[in-house]
This record gives structure tokens, sequence and C-alpha cells, in this order.
């Protein structure tokens, strides 16, 4: 059977679905969290896989095939919620659809930023080409021909408790269909907007029935945490070196003793970053270092065990067939099927991210500690709070409040999202997952968790430039200093630091990649 547009009823161009050299291929199968952040950051253009617009169109004829045999399937030949024993008349047409769509945009709050409505496009229009859903292939296509064109649609933040993004992916339809607008990026070059499609019968529900903004926004948290995690190594290793700390809390026999992999792994990091050698060659400059130097693998090993734990449940949820229902064939008689269920319910990414915020709070807590020791004179062996040679100096003394505070919105948001409870559509839909709590409070996780970061990685550059004392610069953590040298400001007398955070923060991903050095 042909694959047709549906703009024009004519065959999909050939072009469309063939990789483009640098292309991101979705085929419904492949999808992982940071090819959704590529894509989100317009680094890389989608291109749909032809195979999986072919099944698309197979999965189209099972729910023409079911609704030409009157089978009540639900959104299609009945309404939704409450309303799911109500049928759609024949006369209406796709008017039920158009309704569905206009009467479900009914987001509230600010608008989205653009990375985030790019992510929930990228992951729907691979979701589709898991075909399940009945839609068209041509709907797949032109969500790649929006992204490709930096184009989105505006979408509010609250309208989802985790059953269903069913605000966003309304507003997204709208757009699609000629009864929304598009929104570009002033980045964006191209000219001219996605080409309205025509709306078919049972087109409006089969395009809501997803997830796809939580798991965009899960996507972008899990891709950015991910780096910043690796980051941390590196500046947890330069702030133990500006303080003479000790590596026997990272020795290989320590962790042989006690062996959880993943606190394993961030003390070899950290001894790999430092090029530390497999026995100490001289005796450490205290007996025990503070919490914050000493139980460093203990807390960012289970980070990074959390944050693979939600890699895991995306690589499950971004390349499903999650519709309700779904259609498809049955296998041993070859007829059309639909299948109603609850795979909509996201409770496996609500505590994949709930364990991943609560990880996250605890190695940041640790991060706040070292920036508090790195101001102490007898852990570095300088002038209280790294000040210059004025009398009663403040030198970097402020930036432990700024990360405190910073670290007290970590602590909001890793407050478990999994603990709320709602009944909704007049008591059909009894508890909810809130998996879209849980994605939007650990985006604004990452962010504090950058800028705390930012913070110890100023106080430890400052402190091995006042000691005179850099890693040597073969290791991963001697370029790393170079690098955040070359980019920090040298200047020890008192004044704001808000400049120097920001640069700092900003190098974390550059120094995420030596960390795969080491």
């Amino acid at each position: 059977m042909p694959l047709l547009d549906g703009r024009s009823g004519s065959p999909l161009r050939p072009a469309i679905g063939v990789p483009a050299t640098g292309a991101a291929s979705l085929d419904g199968h492949g999808l992982d969290a940071a090819t959704v952040a590529r894509i989100a950051d317009r680094l890389v253009p989608p291109a749909p896989h032809p195979a999986a617009l072919e099944a698309m169109e197979r999965t189209r004829w099972a729910a023409r095939e079911l609704a030409a045999r009157g089978a009540r399937v639900y959104g299609r030949s009945t309404g939704v919620g409450a309303h799911r024993g109500v049928a759609v008349e024949e006369r209406d047409g796709t008017g039920h659809d158009l309704r569905l769509l206009l009467s479900h945009a009914g987001g509230i709050g600010d608008s989205l930023p653009a990375r985030q409505v790019r992510a929930m496009m990228a992951v729907r229009t691979n979701q589709l080409l898991a075909a399940g859903s009945g839609l068209g292939p041509e709907i797949a296509v032109a969500m790649a021909d929006a992204l490709r064109a930096g184009a989105y649609p505006r979408v509010q933040e609250y309208g989802s408790v985790g059953t269903g993004d069913l605000t966003a992916l309304a507003q997204l339809g709208l757009a699609l269909f000629g009864h929304g607008s598009w929104q570009r990026d002033e980045s964006a070059d191209e000219a001219g907007f996605p080409e309205p499609l025509k709306i078919r019968r049972g087109d409006a529900l089969a395009l809501l029935s997803s997830n796809a903004l939580t798991l965009g926004q899960s996507a972008l948290a899990c891709h950015d945490l991910d780096g910043l995690l690796r980051a941390a190594h590196v500046v947890a290793a330069l702030a133990l070196h500006a303080t003479d700390g000790s590596l026997e809390a990272y020795a290989p026999e320590v962790h042989r003793a006690h062996p959880h992999p993943a606190i394993g792994r961030a003390a070899a990091r950290v001894r790999r970053l430092l090029g530390a050698p497999e026995r100490p060659v001289s005796p450490p400059a205290r007996v025990q270092d503070p919490f914050g130097f000493r139980c460093f693998p203990q807390a960012h090993g289970p980070a990074t065990e959390a944050c693979a734990a939600l890699e895991h449940v995306l690589s499950i949820d971004l390349n499903s067939a999650v519709e309700n229902p779904l259609i498809g064939w049955d296998e041993r008689t070859r007829a059309p099927v639909a299948h109603h269920h609850g795979g909509f319910f996201a409770t496996p990414l609500t505590l994949a991210l709930d364990q991943l915020g609560l990880a996250v709070l605890g190695t940041a807590r640790l991060s706040a500690a070292r920036l508090s020791g790195l101001g102490r004179a007898e852990l570095t062996g300088l002038r209280s709070y790294l000040a210059d040679e004025a009398s009663a100096g403040s030198g970097m003394m402020i930036l432990e409040y700024s990360a405190a505070a910073a670290l007290a919105e970590i602590q909001a948001c890793a407050a478990p999202a999994a603990l709320g409870h709602v009944v909704l559509s007049q008591g059909l839909e009894e508890a909810a997952s809130f998996a879209t709590q849980a994605a939007r409070k650990s985006l604004r996780l990452a962010h504090a968790y950058r800028l705390v970061l930012g913070c110890e990685l100023v106080a430890a550059v400052r402190a091995l430039r006042q000691r005179g004392a850099a890693p040597d610069p073969r290791t991963p953590a001697g370029r790393a200093y170079v690098r955040a040298a070359a980019v920090l400001d040298p200047a020890m007398t008192d004044r704001p630091l808000t400049d120097d955070v920001t640069d700092a923060a900003a190098l974390l991903d550059e120094l995420a990649e030596l960390v795969e050095e080491s």
C-alpha cells in the first residue's frame, strides 16, 4: 500500500525518512535521552525511517478496518473520560476530533521554553513511529519537518498530572491541523511554517494519548544531570587537591572491602583524574578529612546509579507505542484489534525521577560542604575565605550563601512527586502518577545543581591559584585546571563573583568530557 501525504493525497516525498548526513534517524526503537537533547538543542535534525513510516501506514489501515466493522474504540467511536460511553454520531465526521483538540488545549501558566517543546515533539514523533496509534505517517513527517524548520507550538506549563500530556499535545495538534499557530526561535533561519494537515476521523485522541512532554522534559533532565554528575568528579578532584586531601578514602582496598560498584567507580575516577598512584607515596596532611572530601564516593556513586536507572526507564518509554487504545493486528488471525489499557500511567518514570532527585541532593550537599571547607584556613593554609591581603577581606565568603540558596532549591525539588494524589473525570480517574511534576522539578534541580558545582569550582581554582599548587598538567585534573584558569578571572580582590560562577557553570559540560578521558 502506498504512503500518502495527508496534505494532498499524493505519495510522500521520497527524501523524507532517508536520514541525511548528521541527522538523527527516528524509527520508534533507538531513541535515547542524549539524542532527544541534541534534537531539542537543534544540534541535529530528525529523520523518520522509511520502514517505520510504512509500519504507521499499516496500523492506520487497521484503525480504518475497525471503524468499518463498527467496533467500539475509545476516543474514535466514543467520547473520552467520563463520556467514554457516549457514542460519536457518524454525521459528526471529523468534528468530534477537532472539538477534542479545541477543548483539550486548555493548558495554563507560562509558555514553556522552546527546548522543552522541541523535546516533546521529538519524543512524540518517535513514539508514533513505533506504530501503535493508528495515525498516518504524514503526521510523523510533519512533526519532523517542523523540528527541522525550527518551528514549535506555544505550550503552557500546567495541564498534566502524569496520565497523558493532553493539553500540550492538543496545542501541538491544533498547529499541525491548521487551527493553531507555530512559533520559531530567532536563531532559526528557515522560511515559512509547515503546511496544515487535513484532520481525519480518529486523529485527535491518537495524537493526544501520550506523556511525550513529560518524557521530553525527563530526557533533558537526565541528559543535563548525567553531564553534571560526570563533571562533579573533576570539581571534587580539584577541591581535594586544593586542600591536600587524603586519597586513603579513595584507595582500591577500601572499595574492594565494601564493593558497591557505583561507589567504587566514583573513587576510581577521582584517582585517575588526579593521576594518583595505587598506593600513596607520602602520609596524608590530616588523619581524616571532613565528610565533603572523604565521603564523596559514597554520596556520588548512588547519584550516578540513579541517573543510569532513569536512562533505563527512558530507553523503554521513549521507544514504545503508548497510545490508549493501542491499534494493531492480531498475531494469530491478522484481524485488526484495539487494546484498551493503562500504559499512560507513568509510575516507573516518577519513581526513577524521584530517586534521582534525592540522590543528587545527597551529592550536592557534599559539594556545598567542600565549598565551605575551601574557605577554612586550617584546611587550605590560606587566608580565611580565600581573601586577599586586605584587612578583614571577605574573599569568596558570599559563595557559601549563594550555594546554600541553590541547595535549598534542590532540597525543595527532591521532595517525592509520587506522594501526590488526585481524583479526576467524575471519579473515573482516581489516581495519577505525577510524573509531569517529577520531570519539571528535575529540570529545576539540574539548574540549581549546576550553580552549586559552579560555586565549588570557582573556590577550588581560587585556592589552587593562591597556593600555586596546580595539579600535574599531564593529568585530566591538571588539564581541567588549565582550562578553568583560562576562563575564570584571576583577581583576588573583593568583588562580585556572579560572573565567575556563571562562567564556571558553563564550563562544566566541557569538564565532563575529561572524565571519559581519564
